[in-house]
């Protein structure tokens, strides 16, 4: 599911790649690898030709070079409305403001429901689950906007549809 757009996103982002490398790092320690000084001075200048690392004053890495292939490929740069808080179309982060939030919320509601019909909660998870990894949060913050609610039976759900839900 991941595309190449959502993995350079995720390494353009500085604490994610300091976590990815200590993964790295942690995972190579384990398996008990160890790169020679001749492999790693041909490493470094493969890294350099692929615009990964730098050498002023030593060797550093150039994690600007993740940002500037996004914005090569139209995938980056000021993203506006709820694109803010996609990637690849799915939820990166819900934003903590809660007008933004909202927008957010009903720009889901409206892409994954039609006005009107009943969905079991296992349905409601299984859509939902093409905009994020938990969809049972997600439904309970639809749940919690009134933009989704339970049936008076309660064995389903269905989209509110009196003009300030998602629909």
């Amino acid at each position: 599911m991941n595309s190449w757009r959502q993995v350079l996103a995720a390494l353009a982002n500085e604490k994610l790649r300091i976590v990815f490398a200590e993964l790295v790092l942690d995972d190579a320690r384990r398996r008990g690898i160890v790169v020679s000084e001749p492999k790693r001075t041909k490493a470094l200048d493969q890294l350099a030709a692929a615009g990964l690392a730098v050498r002023e004053d030593g060797w550093s890495p150039n994690p600007s070079i993740f940002r500037t292939l996004l914005e090569a490929s139209g995938g980056a740069g000021r993203r506006e409305g709820v694109e803010r808080f996609l990637v690849a179309g799915r939820i990166d982060q819900y934003p903590a403001n809660k007008r933004q939030r909202y927008e957010l919320l009903r720009w889901i509601a409206g892409k994954a429901f039609t006005p009107g019909e009943e969905l079991s909660e296992k349905d409601v998870n299984e859509r939902l689950g093409r905009y994020t990894s938990d969809a049972v949060t997600l439904r309970r913050y639809l749940v919690d906007s009134e933009l989704l609610e339970r049936t008076r039976t309660g064995s389903a759900y269905s989209p509110v549809t009196d003009g300030s839900g998602g629909s």
